[in-house]
């Protein structure tokens, strides 16, 4: 009775550590799902100087025009990873996160506007054009945000809309323009990857004698936390 006693708890804690071990393989491949979608948008990666105004085709006089500028950049946690957005002078946000929910196949962008109240967008980018929406509660009107670049990743374009409840009609709000600063240093080193993201890498970074490239400092910081790591992809990637 106790030897089948034992051999029933040693079956239990096998199959309670196959359980564990695929939990971690299926996390692990979300997370990898998560990080090639969010590389498809490595050219918001740097930082933006814009103009904003309404968006149409000739502001008038009286419209409001301004000045911002954007800050993207990664972020790493263990395996995770996000983009995130800084917004100095916006109409807008002043800051946001960008992640992709693989179980929806979305992404999904939490921006923190001007009041400090988080406003959450969920879409999907087609034909390198990123369409988010989401429903204000209080007047139930679906606000859009649209984000693109344009001009080889030279230019970023920032749209916002809304449409009544119970309509169907999009209303044009604002358009920002911006440019990528130290566009001219990126296109000499078009060829230098980020060793964490795979995007463009600009800034170089030393370990052990070897000189490898990254895109932001969040790259950077994630690099410093765990460069073995992020080495050994890096080339595994450029193996033939």
């Amino acid at each position: 009775m106790k030897r089948l006693l034992a051999c029933g708890l040693m079956l239990g804690m096998a199959v309670a550590t196959v359980h564990v071990l695929f939990a971690a393989d299926d996390k692990a491949k979300e997370q990898a799902k998560a990080k090639e979608a969010l590389q498809a948008l490595q050219e918001f990666i740097g930082d933006w100087k814009g103009n904003g105004g309404p968006d149409k085709q000739k502001p008038g006089p009286k419209d409001p025009i301004w000045k911002e500028t954007l800050k993207w950049g990664w972020r790493f946690k263990g395996d995770d990873c996000w983009l995130t957005v800084e917004v100095k002078d916006g109409k807008q946000f002043k800051s946001g996160e960008m992640r992709y929910l693989v179980d929806k196949k979305k992404y999904q962008f939490t921006g923190v506007g001007l009041n400090d109240k988080k406003q959450v967008y969920e879409g999907e980018l087609k034909d390198g054009l990123l369409t988010m929406e989401r429903e204000d509660a209080d007047t139930k009107d679906t606000q859009m945000i649209q984000m693109s670049t344009a001009a080889e990743g030279i230019r970023f374009i920032f749209r916002t809309a809304h449409k009544k409840e119970g309509t169907t009609i999009y209303i044009k709000d604002n358009l920002v323009a911006a440019t990528k600063e130290g566009e001219a240093l990126g296109a000499k080193e078009k060829k230098n990857l980020c060793v964490v993201s795979g995007g463009v890498g600009t800034t170089p970074i030393q370990y052990k004698g070897e000189t490898f490239y990254v895109c932001c400092s969040g790259c950077a910081e994630a690099f410093r936390e765990n460069p073995e790591k992020y080495i050994a992809e890096f080339k595994a990637k450029k193996k033939p």
